[in-house]
């Protein structure tokens, strides 16, 4: 197996956790009686790059098809987060009525549909059906997935852009190479890209092993990225740190002829990257067992619980709970069921362990001793909201970083 983005022998395995179906794969009630197509989920660090990634992943239409069921709009703090967002890049780049936006996987138009307020033309690229709640608000978009095709039809088309952004979807992308060529394609001279991605520094030391499924075929480092920009004629000239998803990086990318100078910013964070050892594989071995561990209590909890006669419910039908529930092999005997306030999911089942999705009102009906809030970034919006509802009878924890009773 070779790196996909230098082609370098890949030798080392980074986690191993076994075999499981796309995260978001849920399965309607008629599918539970079906067999269940599961992929390894490996993941290997490249020597040479330093690109950590999947062993082997499934056709890009197979993960997000066209009934794909994430939708951004979810979370109230991730709304929050775009708008602000937008709010910023504008005033930094004097965005107009004469300017234009691309947005590459734009889901629901939660993103866009501030720029369509502001009245600053753009469009989004987004292949699931996750673009016919967009195109209701109002938001144009292009149903196709990004690379170097569809950014030389955006630009034969006239459709270049003053700015390019991509939230979460860079670790998404199977040919990484031919998206960042696509990135440079579908830029003007002159414009920037703004990508958000987890930062694979803030996995490690925060033990987010959750985070990896096979819909994220890329973790992404700052020192990776910039090789990976710079064999596509592009440059990152800043970057900030962001707390969303457990620790993100922004960064700000530009045609590598650019004008404008590399901020010490992204020469202080390579520099960081370089210090915690993510080119050293000693930081990168390590890793299996700090999974094992947070596995290991999640299962010993939740059995203490079912032999105390307690109840245990979950809140949010994310990737990450399946990732761990699955590795786990955690089933209905230990949690009854998952509530999660996406519509699309609700009345569906998890993949690999069959938890019912239910409504979140449904917890008020049971008033569980526990609630595992498996997406842990919100885990304090989910508190707040539900606190309300069910009192103070009804406990919360979360399993990742590491086990914690929530205040």
């Amino acid at each position: 197996m070779k790196c996909r983005h230098c082609h370098h022998e890949l030798e080392h395995v980074f986690l191993d956790l076994g075999h499981a179906p796309p995260s978001n794969a849920y399965l309607s009630a008629s599918q539970l009686r079906a067999p269940e197509t599961t992929f390894p989920l490996r993941l290997y660090v490249c020597d040479n790059c330093w690109l950590v990634q999947t062993e082997d992943y499934t056709a890009a239409d197979e993960l997000f098809s066209r009934d794909y069921a994430y939708f951004s709009s979810t979370s109230l703090s991730w709304l929050q987060h775009a708008a602000r967002y937008v709010e910023k890049i504008t005033e930094i780049l004097k965005l107009n009525r004469d300017s234009f936006v691309i947005e590459v996987a734009s889901n629901d138009g939660y993103l866009l549909k501030n720029f369509v307020a502001a009245g600053i033309p753009c469009l989004g690229v987004e292949p699931t059906s996750t673009a016919d709640a967009a195109e209701k608000i109002g938001v144009p978009v292009l149903r196709k997935f990004f690379g170097v095709a569809t950014a030389m039809e955006l630009a034969e088309a006239g459709k270049r852009a003053d700015l390019i952004c991509g939230n979460n979807v860079y670790a998404h992308v199977p040919d990484i190479n031919d998206f960042t060529d696509g990135l440079r394609i579908a830029l003007k001279q002159g414009g920037t890209i703004n990508l958000e991605f987890p930062h694979l520094m803030n996995l490690i030391r925060f033990n987010q092993f959750d985070t990896v499924y096979h819909e994220h075929f890329s973790y992404l480092s700052l020192t990776a990225v910039v090789g990976i920009f710079a064999k596509a004629g592009l440059r990152i000239f800043d970057l900030e740190e962001l707390p969303t998803h457990g620790g993100s990086l922004r960064i700000y990318g530009c045609h590598e002829s650019d004008p404008r100078k590399t901020r010490s910013v992204v020469m202080d964070a390579l520099e960081k990257e370089n210090a915690y050892g993510l080119r050293d594989l000693a930081i990168y071995n390590g890793f299996q067992q700090k999974a094992d561990k947070v596995k290991d209590d999640f299962v010993e909890f939740l059995i203490a619980q079912k032999r105390a006669g307690k109840s245990v419910a979950a809140y949010g039908a994310a990737a990450k709970g399946n990732t761990l529930m699955n590795y786990a092999g955690v089933k209905h005997d230990l949690v009854s069921f998952v509530c999660d306030a996406a519509i699309s999911k609700q009345g569906n089942y998890m993949p690999g362990n069959h938890l019912a999705i239910l409504p979140p009102f449904e917890l008020a009906k049971f008033k569980p001793d526990w609630v595992v809030i498996f997406p842990w970034n919100i885990a304090d919006e989910v508190v707040q909201q539900q606190k309300q509802v069910l009192g103070s009878g009804t406990k919360f924890v979360i399993a990742v970083p590491e086990l914690k009773v929530l205040p």
